[in-house]
């Protein structure tokens, strides 16, 4: 399958990137109902030459076209608050992860069980098998639970990364002395790839993200085996 001809999301693996592609569906939907609108005027207007005077001046039409314009930045608003609201929204999270960008590579911290720290790196090319991804697979991946909330704290040790895996519909900035945090709650099980999506210096594009969601008892079963 030619990947060129994939010009829409990835596929949904969170509730967030559900919402994320209604609302890209919702928005495109009233900019195609736009373009038409306005495409049929322009040509209607260009080839006619009883053009009503009444669609270049009036009061009237003004008016309309002032209101119809905002009613549907409203109809296209209201729904982004709310998603917004929802990608900053974390309710009690059972799990907590630490995620810290270094130039140029990830670390991982497993505080809520035991003392579990690893860096994962991108593998280089020789060290590829014929079953991994190019400039996506790295030696020690990050690994996840399905169906359980997870609080993913990120931070930086040198320059600004941002660490992002699409198919979570999660994007948060890593920066040096700060903070941030993003709420991840996978839907099934599977591996979901993402990269660095902050220019961090030369090496910027060789920093991959490798999340593998597994169920809880596999989780578990990792954890112990560490």
């Amino acid at each position: 399958m030619l990947t060129w001809l994939n010009l829409s999301y990835q596929d949904a693996v969170s509730p967030n990137m559900e919402e994320l592609v209604i609302l890209n569906d919702h928005a495109l939907m009233i900019l195609i109902i736009i373009t038409t609108t306005v495409s049929y005027m322009i040509v209607f207007m260009t080839i006619n030459k009883y053009t009503n005077r009444f669609l270049f001046e009036g009061q009237m039409i003004e008016l309309l076209w002032t209101m119809l314009p905002a009613i549907m930045l409203i109809f296209i608003a209201l729904p982004s608050l709310r998603i917004l609201y929802m990608l900053e929204e974390i309710n009690n999270p059972m799990i907590t992860i630490k995620a810290v960008g270094h130039q140029w590579y990830w670390s991982y911290e497993y505080s809520d069980f035991k003392k579990i720290e690893f860096d994962s790196y991108m593998k280089p090319l020789p060290e590829l098998s014929s079953e991994e991804f190019r400039l996506l697979d790295v030696d020690n991946m990050l690994v996840l639970p399905f169906n359980i909330q997870t609080r993913m704290l990120i931070t930086s040790s040198d320059v600004i990364h941002s660490w992002t895996i699409p198919s979570l519909g999660l994007k948060v900035d890593a920066s040096p002395g700060r903070l941030n945090q993003g709420c991840v709650n996978i839907l099934r099980p599977g591996l979901f790839l993402g990269q660095c999506s902050e220019i961090c210096g030369s090496n910027h594009s060789f920093m991959p993200i490798m999340l593998y969601s597994v169920n809880l008892t596999q989780f578990l079963s990792w954890l112990n085996n560490y």
